[in-house]
């Protein structure tokens, strides 16, 4: 076997060992446990310090991506024109209707123009929605969707796990 460090051969006194007892070599291998050890610490520390706003963030980046990714090829639900930058357009706002947040029949490709510029042109949201849901969908959506909702961190991880897997599959 050959040392990770000098290229010399060696016998490895355990069958994992990849580098030789060479000062310099040990040296370095010391260093880089060391490196593996913090960058594990660093990400255990990271997630630790993490608050319920960082997951809600991240939880709504991967939601977002799973959106124009499921749309992709579709027009925009308000205006029906191809767009030129995709956004995930909520028909009810995400900030002020948290129970569909990250419900997959509030959220629908739109353009830039319409979800940035036009506040979501929610009047031909509606009549895009409807065609592309149907009443019935729509009317359940409009129930569920005045409830108040408090996410949880242990769910916001379950969520951002379930729509990366999503993306995984598309």
């Amino acid at each position: 076997m050959r040392c990770k460090n000098c290229k010399e051969k060696f016998e490895p006194l355990r069958f994992n060992a990849k580098y030789c007892m060479n000062e310099e070599c040990v040296r370095v291998w010391v260093e880089t446990e060391k490196q593996k050890q913090w960058k594990a610490k660093k990400t255990r520390l990271k997630k630790e310090l993490m608050s319920l706003q960082d997951y809600l963030k991240i939880a709504q980046q991967v939601f977002n991506k799973y959106i124009r990714e499921r749309d992709k090829g579709m027009s925009c639900i308000s205006c029906g024109n191809e767009p030129k930058k995709a956004n995930a357009g909520h028909y009810f706002s995400q900030g002020g209707h948290s129970n569909v947040r990250f419900h997959e029949d509030n959220v629908h490709l739109q353009c830039e123009h319409c979800n940035s510029f036009l506040s979501g042109n929610l009047l031909n949201y509606q009549i895009g929605i409807e065609k592309r849901i149907g009443g019935e969908r729509l009317l359940a959506l409009h129930e569920i969707a005045h409830e108040t909702k408090k996410w949880t961190i242990d769910e916001l991880t379950d969520l951002i796990a379930t729509y990366k897997a999503k993306i995984k599959n598309l």
